[in-house]
């Protein structure tokens, strides 16, 4: 690994387990829709991708489909008003983090969640202040895998992409980082599902647990 002086965090699946409260959201609208609730584990591996994957798979449905704006204006409401409901850090994160802030490693999040979603819950979960930047889905015209969130979170952090690393639990975390020449750690403890295959990303390393970043504090 290229030294590094700063490490860039993706947000759901990867920083925080916001799955339990996806979860809740996406089986609260079914049953307001009278269709029955799905088991957590089939929710799990699509809680990154945001409400599509989640209407996708309750509803089967795409954003081109006549009922989609309906239903992602409630998802989003019921999940706006349970947005910390179950939603913490994953197990050894904040070692992770305690560990980098000794160590005055600068440390921030890049996300594809919007600002209005993001704000709430890092505020709910004491996150706001130590982050050295927080970049949502629509902090800038685009969002991952294209790099301007990537090369935003650089200006602000003052940091070049070759001193960062970017931790991310899915396929367009890495593409993302890799645009910029950041160094990659793909994040297996994440919302990985079963058609997903991390060694096809290119990650430059893989983690199973995020204690293990800490070997390289």
């Amino acid at each position: 690994m290229r030294d590094f002086s700063a490490v860039l965090f993706d947000l759901d699946g990867t920083l925080v387990d916001t799955a339990p409260d996806l979860a809740y959201a996406l089986n609260s609208l079914l049953e307001e829709q009278g269709q029955p609730r799905l088991p957590y584990d089939l929710i799990r591996p699509v809680a990154s991708n945001g409400a599509a994957g989640l209407l996708n798979l309750g509803f089967g449905i795409s954003e081109g489909d006549t009922t989609f704006p309906l239903l992602r204006a409630l998802l989003i409401a019921i999940y706006q008003d349970n947005i910390s409901r179950g939603s913490k850090l994953f197990d050894g994160m904040e070692q992770v983090l305690t560990a980098l802030e000794k160590a005055n490693i600068t440390w921030g999040i890049i996300t594809n969640k919007p600002a209005f979603l993001t704000d709430p819950l890092l505020e709910a979960l004491h996150l706001t202040h130590r982050a050295a930047c927080i970049v949502s889905g629509d902090t800038t015209a685009y969002s991952k895998p294209h790099p301007a969130p990537m090369l935003h979170a650089c200006e602000v952090i003052k940091h070049s992409a070759q001193e960062c690393i970017y931790i991310g639990d899915a396929a367009r975390d890495i593409e993302a980082g890799k645009n910029i020449n950041m160094q990659t750690v793909a994040a297996l403890y994440g919302y990985v599902g079963a058609n997903d295959n991390p060694a096809n990303w290119n990650a430059d390393f893989s983690i199973e647990h995020p204690l293990d970043i800490l070997k390289w504090i």
